[in-house]
């Protein structure tokens, strides 16, 4: 039932948004991927029953990472699945609250050198986590994980160790405040954000640059890989507002909703609406002054599977904010993105110009939804313009992809891009100028004037009429000396008589 449900949802979408319906069937029927890592079994590792165990985890987890996973060109495919599953089954630890702090806090902490025992594997999770496969079957993991090359497992044994210790630290602090998780400032929720998403930039990072397919500037890019990890992280925690806050857990720091809230209930209640879009908005606002570093970041990519890696989720989470922004919903429930939409992300978000595009016109949707009297309204402007000029600076839109750019103000025409006309003039070459005066002088010359084409028309009449006049003479001079009666040559025999007699015999006339 749940399925027939689903496939009325999205019938009502396709047919309510039809572009989206098309990019449905688009993806769906004509879409190819860009690596199939089933065909390539030498990388991918599809022949090994230990691997093939862990694309079913992949699988498991995450039906959207794994798409884009499995996407990613040669090795790096198999290398970003274990990475994943090996914080996959972190997280999974950090998540089980039937497990005691002094059995969890170590655990995290220690995960690291796990990857280096063959064999093992957890036991323990709790019978509501939905992820406990991964921990259960975990020596599958580790088999792949130590088949890696060397400088593939020091990056991720690495992130391990940094997000585990991060993961321990906040366990303590959860468990300090009776069970009830909070975050006090927004210094403390980037520090959060950064244990749990941005160390995953910036392992990724340092995977790309390993694998020879990105540059190995990329693995040193710190604060872009942060960003990167930090918009989505805080684009998950923002839509997850109602659901985290009924399991006790308020990701958003109490420097922001503590302005117009005592308690962080309050702002789901009833006559709070306002005070709850407010929050909201400075969630957004915070998520957003990532954007940029995003951008810049993609950049930087130069591998089309890894670019679309990259890219995919950074679209879906923008697309996030602007389904989010100023809807109360949020305050009730967990909203998503419709598939459609998501599918046409997916097929749009191919090059760093596209996105940039992407990004603006979802930047102009959240500015024009804010409201003047939003404390955050200034702010969202600015990092609307801040996009903007991003895009703008270098990706000017008044360049048409298949189209000539303009090159002077010279190139403008009605219709065109104003800002053309800011263009310098071309530079124009003194001689060929002169050349071109010359030559249309000299076609000015040679133009034929009206008193020519009287005397042309005078000259052929004239021409005409002579013709005309000597045709005349001639008949009337045949006519005269030769066919009328007691003409000079008529008795004369030859030529005409005998023209006669012919003439006589064809008609069957004895006389003329």
């Amino acid at each position: 039932m749940p399925n027939v449900a689903k496939a009325a949802t999205l019938l009502y979408q396709a047919l309510r948004y039809p572009s989206e319906g098309k990019m449905l069937v688009h993806y769906a029927v004509w879409r190819d991927p860009l690596h199939n890592f089933q065909e390539h079994p030498e990388t991918s590792g599809w022949d090994r029953e230990t691997m093939k165990t862990c694309w079913g985890f992949l699988d498991l987890t995450s039906r959207s990472f794994a798409a884009v996973i499995k996407e990613l060109e040669g090795e790096l495919c198999r290398v970003v699945a274990i990475f994943y599953l090996v914080l996959r089954a972190l997280d999974t630890v950090e998540d089980d609250m039937t497990l005691p702090l002094d059995v969890k806090a170590p655990l995290l902490e220690d995960f690291y050198n796990k990857l280096e025992i063959p064999g093992w594997n957890f036991q323990d999770s709790g019978p509501n986590e939905a992820d406990a496969p991964v921990l259960k079957g975990f020596q599958d993991v580790i088999t792949e994980f130590q088949m890696l090359d060397k400088s593939y497992q020091i990056a991720i044994s690495d992130i391990t160790k940094k997000m585990g210790h991060g993961m321990a630290r906040y366990c303590r602090l959860h468990a300090e405040s009776n069970g009830k998780f909070s975050v006090d400032t927004l210094a403390s929720f980037d520090l959060y954000c950064h244990f749990v998403a941005g160390l995953v930039g910036e392992g990724l990072s340092r995977l790309f640059s390993a694998s020879g397919k990105e540059s190995k500037e990329l693995g040193e890019q710190l604060g872009l890989s942060n960003s990167m990890g930090l918009m989505l992280q805080k684009t998950n925690i923002l839509r997850d507002f109602r659901e985290d806050a009924d399991e006790g857990r308020v990701f958003w720091p109490e420097e922001i909703w503590g302005k117009y809230v005592t308690k962080v209930e309050e702002l789901y209640q009833k006559g709070n609406e306002d005070k709850a879009m407010w929050a909201l908005s400075e969630m957004t606002v915070d998520a957003l002054t990532h954007a940029t570093d995003a951008l810049d970041y993609l950049t930087l990519l130069r591998n089309q599977s890894v670019f679309n890696f990259c890219a995919i989720p950074q679209v879906m989470a923008v697309a996030t904010l602007d389904l989010c922004f100023m809807n109360p919903a949020v305050m009730q429930r967990n909203i998503k993105i419709r598939k459609g939409k998501a599918v046409q992300l997916i097929c749009e978000a191919t090059n760093p110009r596209d996105v940039a595009y992407i990004f603006r016109d979802y930047l102009r949707s959240i500015h024009a939804k804010a409201r003047a009297n939003d404390p955050s309204f200034i702010k969202i402007a600015v990092l609307a313009g801040r996009v903007e000029q991003w895009t703008e600076s270098r990706y000017p839109s008044f360049i048409s992809i298949g189209q000539p750019a303009p090159q002077s103000s010279d190139d403008w025409v009605e219709g065109m891009d104003a800002r053309i006309k800011q263009l310098p003039k071309a530079y124009v070459d003194p001689e060929a100028v002169a050349r071109k005066e010359r030559a249309k002088r000299m076609m000015e010359n040679n133009k034929m004037s009206y008193e020519d084409y009287k005397f042309m028309a005078l000259m052929l009449l004239g021409v005409v009429g002579i013709i005309g006049l000597m045709c005349a003479i001639g008949g009337v001079g045949i006519w005269w000396f030769f066919i009328r009666e007691g003409a000079w040559f008529a008795e004369i025999d030859g030529p005409v008589e005998a023209a006669k007699a012919t003439i006589s015999a064809v008609v069957g006339k004895d006389e003329l």
